[in-house]
């Protein structure tokens, strides 16, 4: 069908309306990382901010039960080519149109809508910092079709689950590890190479421990969300893990029917969260590679690390972790001082690995 909006070009965006895109909409969509977007440098908040709205858009999209596996990916490729530009105002106001309704969550609703104004501001970042937010979506949207490709239907009534290690680290890679390399480029880009301002930053090292901490953080979400997926037909603990403690995914979607799955599969868990306890060592260097007076850096990099292995520690002695009604989630409360802590004791190496290290131990006590 023929757009009226062909042609057009996208939309110019207010100062008070940028403001509104990438403080209100953002804050809705994704509280927690609102709040580490609020802490980053502000020559990092814009570009960052908009990879994470469009990242989100994108997940929305491939998110819409009511639509077809096959129906999401052709909108994801219509999504793919306004990445890679340059962007159609008509073809965001179809996706608009298709999608619109068919979400429940308001500010998803919203999101959908102010894709013309997103893209606009997208268009008009610097080209370094515009490559490198089309560059990660483009990898992003790689692993949301991997998951649309690989996994049965959600209504389908079947499970669907990764090979083997293997296939999962290149998961984790494509939907965070590649988060941790684009956080590096941007971090070299803004502060280091040409503004000298993170001491003896080394990029490609930097690059590798980077995504080995965006890694950490995805087997953190995977672990945590096994009884949400499983109920999406989806398995993300390795098949051949399984099959050699006996269970099949479908066996633990429902303990009712075998009480046993949880504790015949908790090995599987536990090699679960001893991989994310690795990459987490690689984090913790990251972050103290950040110069003790980039404070705020620090803080962006600490916060998520905390989050994460407290996440972790919780999920170590859930021993009801295939149940949806028992999620190992940290407080509110705990969050919020967490970072009041963390603003004492981000500037002390010592402090940090400390804390870290506490953190671990309270995991490792969970799973011995």
């Amino acid at each position: 069908m023929t757009s009226p909006h062909t042609g057009e070009a996208l939309p110019p965006v207010s100062a008070s309306r940028r403001e509104q895109i990438l403080g209100g909409l953002l804050q809705a969509v994704s509280r927690s990382f609102y709040l580490t977007l609020r802490i980053l440098p502000k020559e990092l908040r814009e570009p960052v901010g908009l990879a994470y709205l469009l990242a989100r858009a994108a997940d929305t999209i491939a998110d819409t039960r009511l639509l077809s596996a096959g129906g999401r990916l052709e909108h994801l490729q219509t999504f793919r080519n306004q990445v890679t530009g340059p962007a159609q105002l008509s073809a965001l106001h179809q996706l608009e149109d298709a999608l619109t309704s068919q979400q429940s969550i308001p500010a998803e609703r919203i999101l959908l809508t102010s894709l013309p104004e997103a893209f606009s501001l997208l268009e008009g970042l610097s080209e370094a910092d515009s490559r490198r937010v089309r560059w990660v979506l483009l990898e992003l949207m790689a692993g949301m079709e991997f998951d649309l490709t690989n996994f049965p239907s959600e209504d389908s009534g079947e499970i669907g689950a990764v090979e083997n290690d293997q296939a999962l680290d290149g998961y984790t890679y494509q939907v965070a590890g590649c988060v941790g390399r684009f956080w590096t480029d941007m971090l070299t880009y803004h502060f280091g190479d040409h503004a000298g301002r993170l001491g003896d930053w080394d990029p490609e090292r930097m690059s590798a421990l980077g995504v080995r901490f965006g890694k950490a953080l995805q087997m953190t979400n995977i672990l945590g969300d096994v009884p949400k997926d499983l109920r999406m037909g989806r398995c993300y603990l390795p098949l051949d893990q399984l099959a050699r403690v006996g269970v099949a995914p479908d066996q633990l979607l429902d303990q009712m029917f075998d009480p046993q799955a949880g504790p015949k599969a908790r090995p599987v868990l536990v090699a679960g969260i001893e991989t994310a306890l690795g990459h987490y060592s690689a984090a913790e260097e990251y972050i103290l590679a950040i110069p003790r007076r980039r404070r705020r850096l620090r803080l962006a990099a600490l916060w998520p690390v905390l989050i994460g292995l407290g996440t972790l520690a919780l999920l170590a002695r859930n021993q009801r972790w295939l149940d949806p009604g028992s999620p190992s989630r940290v407080t509110r409360r705990w969050v919020y001082t967490m970072m009041a802590l963390s603003f004492l004791a981000v500037s002390s190496n010592r402090a940090l690995r400390s804390w870290i290290g506490r953190l671990r131990r309270d995991v490792e006590a969970g799973i011995s």
